[in-house]
């Protein structure tokens, strides 16, 4: 009989794990929701608990692990604000990751991919969609309590400028993670993938401790997974964050 494939774990992450096939290593999540599938993702059962295929052709950041990326990702217990959820294809693997004692704060401004977010939060309870635009985040920030990571994948022009005002609104005290998935095509055709990604770190680099960035190809072309460790006491909001009274809420879950 054929044994069956092993899995491993993947940068100590107790909810991250990996398997080897004969073509190819296979990702998977352990998961906090239940079935069905959120995106058609397999899943499977391996020793009393349920595991999710974390598929890199459709999640940015399952292709940045597979390529060897080395800076933050989810962990066990943490608070992630996602901008630019979707429908929740990536979002519902971090909710997996951060476990059921984590939270993941969803935004997303389209009303279609939403009602599909909202129906996967039915079914993953850490996971909290947001009706909002991630250009205002004073909009929701009394939704959202201190997180110690933002991921972003927002396909704006400006998308650096809007994680970064996201990330000093909302990140908390400390070394937290910013993490994007920067889409160079949203950036203008005016200079290069190349030249936008190092444009992007540029910026980056004043307020965040970068890791070497990972090119998404063959999975998503003209991406790139870009960030790190925001920077102890640089870029900072001076004093206590003010948040404005009477802000409009975004759905909630029930």
């Amino acid at each position: 009989m054929r044994a069956a494939r092993r899995f491993e774990p993947v940068r100590s992450s107790p909810r991250l794990v990996r398997r080897r096939s004969e073509e190819r290593v296979e990702l998977w999540t352990e998961t906090v929701g239940d079935l069905p599938p959120v995106y058609g993702e397999g899943w499977l059962e391996r020793d009393g608990r349920a595991y999710r295929r974390f598929e890199p052709a459709r999640s940015k950041l399952a292709a940045g692990i597979a390529g060897g990326w080395s800076g933050p990702i989810p962990r066990l217990g943490e608070r992630w604000l996602y901008l630019g959820a979707a429908s929740g294809t990536t979002a519902s693997h971090v909710a997996d990751l951060v476990g059921p004692e984590g939270r993941v704060y969803a935004v997303e401004r389209s009303l279609r991919p939403f009602a599909r977010l909202y129906s996967a939060s039915e079914r993953w309870p850490n996971l909290l969609p947001i009706l909002a635009d991630a250009r205002s985040p004073d909009g929701y920030a009394d939704l959202v309590p201190p997180v110690v990571g933002v991921y972003a994948d927002i396909a704006q022009p400006d998308q650096v400028a809007i994680v970064l005002r996201n990330a000093r609104l909302l990140l908390a005290d400390g070394r937290s993670a910013l993490v994007m998935a920067l889409k160079t095509a949203s950036m203008g055709r005016a200079q290069s993938a190349m030249r936008h990604r190092e444009g992007a770190e540029s910026t980056l680099a004043t307020e965040v401790d970068l890791e070497p960035s990972v090119r998404l190809d063959p999975f998503h072309r003209g991406h790139y997974l870009v960030g790190g460790r925001w920077a102890a006491g640089v870029g900072s909001l001076p004093g206590p964050v003010t948040r404005p009274p009477g802000t409009r809420r975004g759905p909630r879950r029930r």
